[in-house]
């Protein structure tokens, strides 16, 4: 299912401040401000390849380090929309070349409601493409489905953490589970089910009532444990949340055997086709730009950190954050390469797996995924530039 971001300095916004944001229109004056522009010689030329005039990205969540890859594609001088936050320019090859096109990216989280991006992509068609994770386009394969077309993170940040000084002897997950420790994560979460269901951790540990803020983390004094993103609270909570300032261990979802791809770059299944012009030439700049930012993260981390402040939606993002997810991302392999040595590509096995895991998990919550599905429904490699890997 869709992740669900902490929230520390979010929870003080009003959900009807949120509403009002979701709800906001784009401003034209500021859309109409970008240039319509030309494809440079000897470049890739989009517009020519049948890519729309503005290639349209929803995101999952608030501008973030997880999400540098499409803001790489950014142009100079993007216009940045605070209204329907979202910032927009022409969309740009590895060289800083135009390549014909508009790029729009669009922020989630707040900015949509909270709702699912995979609803958000059926609601609004003028989206191109959009972070789904595959867990997500497996429980809604039956009713709106999506197919990934470049998975930008090969581990899921996902990670489980708790107080190295109160848990001395805790190492995983599996760890946790020999103790009653409490486990806090946001309920109808499908990796709480699977590390339940594999016996690493028991029912009665669970607290479904996560809110996102650190405050029944410090509250408790670090005798409970807490989900997270491990390219993001590790550093928060001991360099930003005054309450604590202490390390946190952790251990990602992923290496306790749950492994979906987190935000994969994702279309509506009903657009694959129409799209695949587009996708083959655009989908090799998409790859390259992840390998871009990674390398040199400092300006886009920039812009990152400008649009948090610009959007005001309550979410906090300073640019140590952004500079620890890029070398976390790095130093864990949660970005990388498939198991093929090509960048952002699927590995077929993987998804058969999280299918025949999740599968049982999401018929008993009402949500059963489409009779058969096959991970060629969920994905497909047939974009990706073989010859772009992370060195």
């Amino acid at each position: 299912m869709r992740r669900i971001r902490t929230t520390i300095g979010l929870a003080a916004v009003s959900l009807s401040v949120l509403s009002l944001a979701a709800c906001g229109g784009s401003d034209d004056s500021a859309a109409a401000a970008v240039a319509a522009p030309t494809a440079a010689a000897g470049g890739t030329d989009l517009a020519a390849a049948g890519c729309p005039a503005t290639v349209v990205i929803q995101t999952d969540w608030n501008p973030e380090a997880e999400h540098g890859g499409v803001y790489q594609l950014l142009g100079p001088d993007p216009t940045i929309d605070a209204g329907s936050k979202s910032v927009k320019g022409n969309l740009v090859d590895s060289d800083g070349n135009s390549t014909g096109v508009q790029v729009e990216v669009r922020s989630g989280g707040p900015a949509i409601g909270f709702q699912a991006v995979s609803a958000q992509m059926y609601t609004d068609e003028d989206i191109t493409l959009g972070y789904v994770d595959t867990d997500e386009a497996i429980q809604l394969s039956a009713t709106q489905p999506t197919v990934g077309v470049l998975a930008q993170l090969d581990k899921s940040p996902q990670m489980i953490m708790w107080d190295p000084a109160s848990h001395p002897d805790v190492k995983t997950i599996a760890d946790l589970g020999k103790t009653d420790t409490i486990v806090r994560y946001f309920e109808g979460s499908a990796y709480m089910d699977y590390l339940v269901g594999a016996g690493l951790l028991k029912e009665s540990q669970l607290d479904g009532g996560y809110d996102g803020t650190p405050a029944a983390f410090v509250a408790s004094g670090g005798e409970d444990s807490q989900q997270g993103y491990a390219s993001a609270e590790p550093y928060i909570y001991e360099n930003e949340v005054d309450a604590w300032k202490k390390p946190v261990d952790y251990q990602l979802v992923y290496d306790a055997g749950f492994q979906p791809y987190a935000s994969p770059l994702s279309v509506r299944a009903d657009a694959l086709e129409g799209l695949s012009g587009c996708l083959k030439a655009l989908v090799p700049i998409m790859q390259q730009a992840d390998l871009d930012y990674v390398a040199d993260p400092a300006a886009v981390n920039k812009l990152i950190v400008d649009l948090v402040e610009q959007f005001n939606t309550g979410w906090q993002y300073s640019e140590g954050v952004a500079d620890y997810s890029v070398k976390t991302m790095k130093d864990l392999g949660l970005v990388g390469n498939g198991p093929d040595g090509t960048h952002g590509s699927f590995d077929t096995d993987r998804l058969k797996t999280l299918i025949e895991q999740t599968t049982p998990i999401f018929t008993d919550q009402g949500t059963a995924p489409k009779d058969g599905l096959t991970p060629e429904d969920i994905a497909t490699n047939e974009f990706l530039d073989k010859s772009i890997a992370l060195k």
